[in-house]
């Protein structure tokens, strides 16, 4: 054990359904990793998400912004839940620090670990090691849009961003008048250049010489080209090799190939696809990190939901936010203390029997177990 050199104001956000039981945990695994790598952690507790909702009717009042300006990190475990109309504690909560906070990026890696069942065969002596670089403010995320029906659909439109902020109103004439909606998306060349300049640093971190940008220029020229234009100025301009593909030509390939990505640059819209099929392919949502950077506070999340269905069974699997976990102190600059509890991670599933790998696995190990296992590695 480390004397305490420093330490860190984290926000918690546990949330809804088994986001209460893998956020425990991966505080578990962060204070082992804090006393033997000498920094102590001070956890802010917030309880925000369906109860707090359904009992306050409060959802994420504006006095804690403030609070979190404070903090170096939150840690958020799962928000959702079937008694609270879908979407609004998403928006309210998720959205709205992602857009207030100005978290630009979300990074979403995907490895493959010891005794995690894959659906995809893989060579021996390769792995699934890719990681997702999306692009997290922008795109038909922003909630440009609107629905009606006559022979006009009018909308307004008012966006605020750290970039910039866009108002104006767009209309539509119909003949005949007809039912129709509407989503727009967008791009700024500032919002594209500096996710390709993140995508560039992920890539040389792990000793990389190229980024894959996923794009669809053939059927949406307009944004996805303009993409294509800008960011392959920036990769190589940064001395990196720019390389394109069709996002469902990648999907295609990822699930034949997973083994032979490294790093992908994603729009918002095909970041959130191609994320999500990369973690079925290396193993499942339980073993699923997430993290959404600025520059300034950021968000680490494990990308699964709340599964209602298994809260407060012990089936939980809390791997993906212990994962979660090592990507927000890799961010506050504890790279040896990140780096170990991937690695433990990896020992634990590694050596671990049946009857103590995770329900999700095949195994027999509660939440807390797991858990313990992993902070005992660390």
């Amino acid at each position: 054990m480390k004397s305490i050199s420093k330490s860190y104001r984290i926000a918690v956000i546990p949330g809804d359904g088994i986001g209460k039981e893998v956020t425990a945990e991966a505080q578990k695994v962060v204070n082992a990793a804090g006393e033997a790598y000498g920094f102590g952690v001070e956890w802010h507790p917030y309880p925000f998400g369906a109860d707090h909702y359904l009992r306050t009717g409060e959802i994420f009042p504006d006095s804690v912004l403030g609070e979190l300006e404070q903090c170096q990190a939150v840690l958020l475990g799962a928000i959702g839940d079937p008694r609270v109309k879908p979407g609004l504690l998403e928006r309210g909560i998720l959205l709205r620090l992602r857009f207030h906070y100005d978290m630009f990026v979300n990074l979403r890696p995907a490895r493959s670990f010891p005794n995690t069942p894959l659906p995809v065969a893989i060579p021996e002596g390769k792995r699934i090691d890719t990681v997702v670089v999306r692009e997290n403010t922008e795109d038909f995320y922003m909630g440009i849009g609107g629905e009606g029906r006559g022979s006009d659909l009018s909308f307004p439109v008012e966006i605020s961003r750290d970039l910039y902020s866009v108002k104006g109103t767009t209309t539509l004439s119909f003949s005949p008048e007809t039912n129709a909606a509407v989503q727009l998306g967008l791009a700024t060349e500032e919002g594209v250049r500096r996710i390709a300049t993140y995508a560039c640093d992920t890539a040389r971190r792990r000793g990389e010489k190229s980024v894959l940008l996923a794009s669809k220029s053939n059927a949406l020229p307009q944004i996805y080209g303009f993409w294509e234009t800008i960011a392959g100025d920036e990769v190589r301009g940064q001395g990196l090799d720019f390389q394109v593909a069709n996002v469902d030509a990648l999907c295609y390939h990822l699930v034949r190939n997973p083994w032979k990505y490294n790093t992908i640059l994603c729009p918002n819209m095909f970041g959130d696809i191609v994320s999500d099929l990369l973690a079925g392919i290396a193993g499942g949502l339980g073993v699923a990190a997430g993290a959404n950077i600025g520059k300034g506070l950021g968000m680490f999340e494990p990308v699964h939901g709340s599964a209602p269905d298994i809260a407060g069974t012990g089936r939980a699997n809390p791997l993906a936010a212990i994962l979660s976990a090592g990507l927000l102190l890799f961010s506050l600059g504890e790279t040896e203390a990140a780096a170990k509890i991937e690695s433990a991670v990896e020992n634990v599933l590694g050596k671990a029997d049946k009857a103590a790998l995770p329900a999700e696995f095949g195994g027999g190990a509660t939440c807390s177990a797991v858990g313990d296992a992993v902070a005992a590695a660390v």
